[in-house]
């Protein structure tokens, strides 16, 4: 994975921990990770960002997907620990007809089940854009489940800008206003990385889908304003656009031309 990432100009990338439509995992290659941190070295990868399955839900109503979704996140975090300092995303969940309340109070439980005081992963919240039952649609809520987790110290958030837009915060218009409301109810230092993604649905649609880079509803005006932002700068941008590998080669490019150093 690192190798690939290079070669089409970057120098991070996110992976699937697992199948992510199912739970199947493959066995720990020890000498493969000790050949990645080697590359990663020689090559300016300095973090990595792994996302959970879509499969895990912990606040599902249904607990046998809950008891799934504990497993599968304790599982990542110990593999994850193979390579220190590594990012974990993943979707909140869905509280499926529960309520809001009872969806963080279930999330929370995970969290607290899976986290331990010596981990050097931070696990990271992302921002949904609040289809269906999902749970995080609002700042409010990734407060919340922040404020219910024991080692919240070690909680972060993934900033998705198709996600963000989706929910009803206007980051074309008002990029500094939604940034500030974020700094305010969750802080800005929480903000760990940002999936960069272009939506094909209008402002507030609620709908959750993802298009290439300037050809969406946020447009290319916006991602070069968002880039260089004196409080986005330096975070690690991760694409996940509808594309092969040629187009996220084409995109980085694209993206690397309007950064201003």
């Amino acid at each position: 994975m690192a190798k690939e990432a290079v070669s089409i100009g970057a120098n991070t990338f996110q992976f699937f921990t697992r199948n992510p439509r199912g739970g199947s995992v493959k066995q720990l290659d020890e000498k493969d990770i000790a050949a990645f941190i080697d590359f990663s070295a020689q090559n300016g990868i300095e973090v990595i960002l792994a996302h959970s399955p879509y499969t895990l839900n912990g606040c599902s109503a249904d607990e046998k997907v809950r008891e799934f979704a504990n497993n599968v996140m304790k599982d990542d975090i110990s593999r994850l620990e193979h390579t220190p300092g590594a990012l974990y995303n993943f979707h909140p969940g869905s509280h499926v007809g529960q309520g809001v309340d009872k969806g963080i109070e279930l999330i929370c439980d995970m969290l607290n089940g899976a986290m331990y005081e010596d981990m050097t992963t931070t696990i990271l919240l992302e921002t949904m854009a609040g289809k269906g039952s999902e749970v995080g649609r609002s700042f409010e809520e990734l407060r919340r489940i922040i404020d219910g987790v024991q080692l919240g110290d070690r909680l972060g958030v993934c900033f998705d800008t198709c996600h963000v837009y989706d929910a009803g915060y206007d980051i074309v218009n008002d990029l500094d206003g939604v940034l500030e409301e974020f700094d305010r109810v969750v802080g800005i230092d929480r903000l760990k990385a940002v999936h960069l993604n272009d939506s094909k649905n209008p402002f507030a649609s609620h709908k959750d889908r993802h298009e290439k880079i300037g050809k969406g509803s946020l447009g290319i005006d916006f991602f070069e304003r968002f880039i260089n932002h004196e409080k986005l700068r330096g975070l690690p941008f991760f694409l996940e656009t509808p594309n092969e590998l040629d187009g996220y080669a084409e995109e980085i490019k694209l993206l690397k031309s309007l950064y201003r150093n």
